[in-house]
């Protein structure tokens, strides 16, 4: 079995988050126990580009547990959980080619290792697997039924893909599910983004200015959640309607142009590309904290951030501050 994870010794770590993950996932118990006794995807090869997490090993396992050949690649190199990517090798038999903080020549090679296995059905988490497919390897088009997307980020994508006549099999855009968006956007991640902050500053949150780039259902879940922590959240979105929405919501809505001036802590939530940009981190009063909670990080601009900094240091592993010129 081929597989490039970081150390297999990290496997009974991985495995016993794993099963505790599991505990609070019994939806998914329940169908994988369904796809266990069905056989429901017998002879099927699935390609998956996602986040290596304990959830999805889960879904990996309960795949596996339906008769498919899974696959799994990363889909963002720095969620990528190492002891998690060891165990799926390692205690369930599934070829993982992931690695906390890989370069990007290893991400790329890692999403054609998965498609070198000639998947029928793709899962995609921000569209990157599918792109792979439609712009180098067109040679496993023939086998492929369908696929999956997850985020907002890829649904974006795609959707403009299938507008310039580039998308050549049809894709289950996922992010539209309402479960997916009450579960997944507005309660997980709510919670997520602003667990990460809190771990990455140990800022405390009440009394700041809380700026949050779009109201769609992950904007609306870390609004709730900022609020419910103290912090005065201030919206900026370019939909009116989102807007309005904000707005009765009881939040404060207003362009980036003027909240970068007064915002404490910033957070991205839209999909789109440099949300933040140049002009905003000119604005920005000394020890703003800037957070990305999109797929990607491309809703801030970092070339533009890397240009005005004097310096730049890690202060934690994978997070960085930049001292802004003065």
């Amino acid at each position: 079995m081929l597989y490039d994870v970081k150390d297999l010794s990290l496997s009974e770590k991985g495995r016993m988050r794993i099963e505790w993950a599991e505990r609070e996932m019994p939806v998914l118990a329940l169908i994988k126990d369904e796809f266990k006794r069905k056989n429901t995807l017998k002879g099927y090869k699935i390609g998956c580009c996602l986040h290596v997490t304990t959830e999805t090993a889960n879904l990996m396992i309960t795949l596996k547990e339906g008769g498919a050949e899974v696959f799994l690649c990363a889909s963002n190199p720095l969620s990528t959980q190492d002891d998690v990517a060891a165990s799926l090798v390692k205690d369930y038999g599934i070829p993982v080619f992931a690695i906390r903080g890989e370069d990007r020549d290893t991400y790329y090679d890692h999403l054609n290792k998965v498609l070198d296995a000639k998947p029928n059905i793709t899962m995609d988490d921000g569209g990157d697997l599918v792109s792979t497919i439609m712009k180098e390897r067109s040679d496993v088009l023939p086998g492929i039924i369908g696929g999956t997307e997850e985020t907002t980020t890829g649904v974006i994508r795609f959707k403009s893909m299938e507008k310039e006549g580039v998308l050549k099999y049809p894709i289950i855009a996922v992010n539209d599910a309402m479960t997916k968006h009450f579960f997944d956007n507005r309660y997980g991640t709510g919670q997520s983004t602003l667990d990460g902050i809190i771990r990455a500053t140990n800022v405390l949150l009440s009394g700041k200015n809380f700026v949050i780039c779009g109201y769609g259902w992950c904007g609306k879940g870390v609004s709730m959640r900022a609020r419910g922590m103290g912090a005065k959240v201030i919206i900026t979105e370019i939909d009116p309607i989102k807007a309005i929405e904000a707005t009765m919501d009881g939040f404060q809505v207003m362009k980036m142009e003027e909240a970068s001036k007064i915002g404490d802590i910033f957070v991205t939530v839209t999909g789109n590309k440099h949300v933040i940009r140049e002009e905003h981190f000119k604005n920005m009063k000394n020890g703003a904290i800037v957070a990305n909670s999109g797929h990607f990080n491309v809703e801030i601009d970092i070339n533009s951030l890397e240009k005005l900094s004097t310096s730049k240091r890690t202060v934690r592993v994978c997070r960085r501050i930049y001292i802004k010129r003065r």
